[in-house]
C-alpha cells in the first residue's frame, strides 16, 4: 500500500525502512511476507534508470527466492563462462559459471528497473507494509523503547514517526549512517569509469562475460536481457564525463563491436567505485543494509548480491523480534554473522580488480602470465575456474549452536510434496523455522509440551525422505526428487534450519529434544 503524503503517515510502525532501491524493496517484500507493519520512504517515486547493477549470482537469486520471486518475476541470461583477455596473451583465463546451485544458475545478468519492478510489486500485495515517496529522514533519536525519526517532504514540512526499528538501505550516501555517526572505511578508487548499455542486440550480443584486461583502457563487456549489451571502460586522466559521454566519443569507444551505425545506446553514466565498509552494521536499534552499509567494487558483480544477504539474514530476525517469538538479544547477531562476510567479498573484489585494471604493460605481462601458466596445473587452474577463491558465505559466530555443519546453508533441490508438485525446496520451508528430519518424522521426536512451544516460537515440521520413499507419521513430507538434502545431511539425523535457510543446529535424531531446547534458549 502506498500513501501519498507526509499527513498521511502513520504515528508508528514496527519498522521504518529508509530507502526503495532494489535491497530496501528485497526487505520490504521479506517483512511484508513475515506480516511486519512496516513504513518505507524513499525522496523517489520511480526507479532510477541509470546503469548500476546487472549481475547476480545463485545465492542471490535464492534470496529473491525467498522474498516471492520465481523464475517468471524477471527476466535473467545465464552466463556460461567468463573469459580474461589480455591485448598480449590473449585468454589468459577463465570462470566455468554454467549449470546450477542450489537450484538456480551460477551467474546472470538481469536488467535492474525490471528486478526493481518485480520487487515493488511483491511488496505490493502485502497489506503490512506501506510505502511514502517525497520524503527524506532528516534526524533520529533513540530511547531504550524505540526510534523517533524526523522525516521532511520536499515542501519542507516534517512529522515524527515511532517505530521500533529503523533500518537504513538508503545507498553510499546514506543519511541513516551519518546520523548514527558510523564511519565508511575503505579506499576510493581514482580512476572513474564510464558505463554504457546498448540496445537492440538481438543476436548480436556475446553470451559470456569477457575482460579486456588492458592496462591502457580496461574494459568489462557483457550481455544483458532485451538485447542489450554493456561495456564499462576505465577512462584516463584528464577524460571526463562531458568528453567522454559524446555520441562519436562513444561510437569510437564501441568500434571493435559496433559499427556506428548500428549503435543505440541506451544509458550512459561515469562512475568511481569504492571499497568501503562500517565497523558495525548496528547502533542500537538502527541497522544499515546494502551500500548504505558496505560498498563492494564491481570486479565480481557482488555489490547488489551484498545486500541482498543482508535483507535475508536482517528480516526474519527483525519479524521474530516484532512478534514476541525471540528476545530482542539476537539482533545482534546480524552484525556477527553479515560483515565479516563483506568485508572478505570487498577483498576478493579489490585483488580481482588488480587483475582486471593492471596499472603498466608490464605488470599486466607479469600477472596475466603468471595466471596463464597456472592454468596449465590442474589444481591450480581449478581454483580460479571453479570459484574456489569466493568465499564462502559460512558463519563462525553467530545465531546457531556449534557443531560440524551448522552457520552454513542447508542445501536446496526439487522435492515432491504429498500434493503431488515438484517444488524447490525452499518453497517447501516457507517462511518459519523449521525442524527437519532426514527418513524420521520430526514431531514423532517431541513430547507435547516440546512441540507446543516449538510452534509458539514460529516453528514447524518438514520430514525429508529419499527418492522413492513413502511418507510417513504427521509432519508434512516431502521427497528428495534430486538428491540434494538426503546426501548434505544423512537419514536419521534433525536439523533446524533458520528462515534464511542457514542450519542452526543438527544431530541425531535421538537429540532431537535437546536440539530444540537448545535452539529456543538461543532465542532468549
Amino acid at each position: 500500500m502506498s500513501v501519498s503524503s507526509i499527513a498521511a503517515l502513520p504515528a508508528s510502525t514496527d519498522v521504518l525502512l529508509i530507502g526503495y532501491g532494489p535491497v530496501g524493496a528485497c526487505i520490504a517484500a521479506l517483512l511484508g511476507r513475515y506480516g511486519v507493519n512496516t513504513l518505507v520512504i524513499d525522496r523517489l517515486s520511480e526507479i532510477l534508470l541509470i546503469p548500476r547493477a546487472i549481475a547476480l549470482d545463485n545465492e542471490a537469486l535464492r534470496v529473491l527466492q525467498m522474498a516471492g520471486l520465481d523464475d517468471s518475476a524477471f527476466a535473467r541470461i545465464a552466463i556460461p563462462e567468463v573469459r580474461m583477455h589480455s591485448p598480449w596473451l590473449s585468454q589468459f583465463a577463465r570462470a566455468n559459471t554454467a549449470g546450477s546451485i542450489d537450484g538456480h544458475p551460477r551467474l546472470v545478468t538481469f536488467y535492474q528497473p525490471e528486478l526493481e519492478q518485480a520487487l515493488r510489486r511483491q511488496v505490493a500485495q502485502w497489506p503490512t507494509v506501506q510505502f511514502c515517496s517525497g520524503l527524506e529522514l532528516v534526524d533520529l533519536r533513540q530511547d531504550a523503547a524505540g526510534v523517533t525519526a524526523v522525516v521532511q517532504d520536499a515542501g519542507g514540512e516534517q512529522r515524527e514517526v515511532r517505530c521500533n526499528y529503523l533500518v537504513g538501505a538508503d545507498g553510499a550516501s546514506s543519511k541513516v549512517r551519518n546520523l548514527i555517526g558510523q564511519d565508511f572505511q575503505g579506499t576510493t578508487y581514482s580512476e572513474d569509469w564510464l558505463i554504457v548499455d546498448a540496445g537492440q542486440r538481438e543476436g548480436l550480443a556475446i553470451e559470456h562475460i569477457e575482460f579486456i584486461c588492458d592496462p591502457r583502457r580496461p574494459a568489462p563487456h557483457m550481455p544483458a536481457p532485451g538485447g542489450r549489451e554493456r561495456w564499462e571502460f576505465m577512462l584516463q586522466p584528464g577524460e571526463g564525463a562531458a568528453q567522454m559521454e559524446q555520441p562519436e566519443q562513444l561510437a569510437t569507444l564501441l568500434g571493435r563491436w559496433i559499427k556506428p551505425e548500428e549503435l543505440h545506446v541506451e544509458r550512459q553514466a561515469v562512475y568511481r567505485f569504492h571499497a568501503r565498509c562500517c565497523e558495525r552494521f548496528q547502533n542500537g536499534r538502527v541497522f544499515l543494509a546494502g551500500d548504505a552499509a558496505h560498498i563492494t567494487p564491481p570486479f565480481v558483480g557482488q555489490g547488489l548480491v551484498a545486500g541482498l544477504r543482508d535483507a535475508a539474514n536482517l528480516c526474519w530476525k527483525l519479524a521474530w523480534v516484532s512478534k514476541g517469538w525471540a528476545a530482542p538479544g539476537i539482533l545482534d547477531s546480524y552484525d556477527t554473522e553479515r560483515r565479516p562476510h563483506a568485508r572478505k567479498m570487498i577483498a576478493m573484489a579489490k585483488q580481482m580488480g588488480l587483475l582486471i585494471m593492471p596499472r603498466s604493460i608490464a605488470r599486466s605481462l607479469l600477472i596475466h602470465g603468471l595466471m596463464r601458466l597456472m592454468g596449465l596445473v590442474p589444481p591450480l587452474r581449478k581454483i580460479f575456474e571453479e570459484l574456489q577463491i569466493k568465499p564462502a558465505n559460512r558463519f563462525s559466530q553467530g545465531l546457531f549452536a556449534k557443531g560440524r555443519q551448522t552457520g552454513a546453508q542447508l542445501a536446496q533441490g526439487l522435492v515432491r510434496t504429498t500434493s503431488g508438485p515438484i517444488v524447490l525446496s525452499d518453497d517447501v520451508l516457507g517462511e518459519q523455522l523449521t525442524l527437519v528430519g532426514f527418513g524420521i518424522d520430526p514431531q514423532a521426536l517431541l513430547n507435547a509440551p516440546a512441540r507446543a512451544s516449538w510452534i509458539a516460537h514460529g516453528g514447524q515440521f518438514l520430514q525429508v525422505g529419499l527418492r522413492g520413499q513413502s511418507a510417513s507419521g504427521s509432519s508434512p513430507y516431502a521427497e528428495d526428487m534430486s538428491d540434494a538434502l538426503v546426501p548434505a545431511i544423512k537419514p536419521g539425523q534433525v536439523a533446524v534450519v533458520r528462515p534464511d535457510r542457514v542450519i542452526m543446529h543438527q544431530g541425531p535424531a535421538s537429540q532431537a529434544a535437546q536440539m530444540v531446547r537448545e535452539c529456543l534458549a538461543l532465542l532468549k
